[in-house]
């Protein structure tokens, strides 16, 4: 009796943390989808998360945080866009990543750029809010400066 009680208890905590996770997209067009299903701007976090300190830092101080699981469910659509270094990546999201960070002017990480989207023709047309990078302070300093960047999405 006590087996199945703690097998039921481990199962009842992982569907409880997997609930918890966000979806980061890595494909932009689904992202856009979905944004433009759930009326959110998008949140695209240009990273080097497997070279990239600040990124890193970022990540663990802010972004795997449950204010920000919390913040980021209520009002944005994840997208990672990743430039590693070792870790491999399709061709597809390489040119996907590499033709945004140029348009988006990306010259250093990391990079968050708060954004709504349409395809129009078979091009895809953004709306930058803002954008941001690594602010001090952990979770409660960084959603202060997201939650005014979103924030002009209502008012544009």
């Amino acid at each position: 009796m006590k087996k199945i009680f703690l097998i039921i208890f481990f199962l009842t905590g992982v569907f409880a943390m997997q609930s918890q996770e966000l979806k980061w997209y890595t494909d932009v067009k689904e992202a856009i989808t979905e944004s433009n299903k759930v009326h959110k701007p998008m949140l695209m976090f240009f990273t080097g998360s497997d070279w990239c300190g600040w990124c890193i830092r970022l990540q663990n101080e802010v972004l795997k945080t449950p204010e920000f699981t919390k913040w980021a469910a209520e009002n944005v659509v994840l997208v990672e866009l990743d430039y590693p270094r070792r870790t491999p990546q399709t061709p597809e999201i390489k040119n996907q990543n590499s033709e945004l960070q140029q348009a988006f002017g990306v010259q250093g990480f990391p990079t968050i750029y708060f954004t709504s989207a349409e395809a129009k023709d078979g091009k895809v047309n953004f709306k930058g809010l803002g954008q941001t990078g690594y602010v001090a302070g952990g979770p409660t300093a960084w959603l202060a400066v997201a939650n005014g960047i979103v924030a002009q999405k209502s008012v544009n």
